[in-house]
């Protein structure tokens, strides 16, 4: 967990893949708990330090995690989540290439619970939600692509799911098609790029994550900003 932006009442950090965002059934540390004892620390602050998580981030996915410090301005955090006014954008390492450089992919994606699958169709089919995306190829290789990715909807594994289903699996995405794995567990998805108008001061905010550790992530991103 790294720290990027820190104010009176909301805090946005870097989430390493394999962190998870809040507690969940396997009992390891969340990371709304490493970010509350880093306030605790970095601040001096006596008692229990309020933390509201206002959005998730998939496990292997690494990148930009927002995180409200009142209950005011979680409050307010959710309701800009929920009505789209909180624009994040992915970048993805695919592989191969998408046979459009830039398109908007919209499919019917059905979650299937038991086995923590979502499936894209081109159709309605029962239970199913409509999912919309659009993607923009940045640079490519002989064997994997960078896009950046923006979601007009939000739901379950939507970027994974609807870039394998046109043939572009995630590297390391073993869930939805990928040929191998990544040597950390990893899929090479991450959330890059947060903007919004701050809940409270109504100031324009603006952050960029880092890059994972990683060579290909390097090479690749170096040749999309020479691009």
């Amino acid at each position: 967990m790294t720290p990027l932006y820190e104010d009176n009442h909301i805090i946005i950090v870097y989430k390493e893949a394999g962190e998870i965002v809040q507690g969940d059934k396997t009992g390891d540390k969340p990371l709304s708990e490493t970010v509350k004892e880093w306030i605790k620390t970095e601040h001096n602050k006596p008692g229990n330090v309020f933390l509201g998580v206002v959005h998730r981030l998939d496990r292997p996915v690494a990148g930009i995690v927002v995180f409200g410090k009142t209950s005011k301005a979680t409050a307010r955090l959710n309701k800009m989540f929920r009505e789209g006014e909180i624009h994040k954008t992915y970048w993805a390492i695919v592989q191969g290439r998408p046979a459009d450089d830039e398109a908007t992919l919209t499919d019917w994606i059905l979650r299937k619970e038991k086995i923590n699958k979502s499936f894209a169709y081109d159709h309605e089919v029962p239970a199913s939600k409509n999912a919309i995306l659009s993607y923009k190829v940045l640079t490519h290789g002989d064997n994997y692509s960078l896009l950046e990715v923006n979601l007009k909807t939000g739901r379950h594994h939507q970027i994974r799911c609807q870039l394998a289903n046109i043939g572009c699996p995630i590297k390391g995405d073993l869930k939805y098609g990928a040929r191998r794995s990544n040597a950390d567990g990893s899929i090479s998805l991450l959330s890059h790029r947060v903007e919004f108008v701050h809940p409270v001061s109504h100031k324009t905010i603006i952050v960029e994550s880092p890059l994972p550790h990683d060579r290909l992530w390097e090479t690749l991103s170096k040749d999309a900003c020479k691009g």
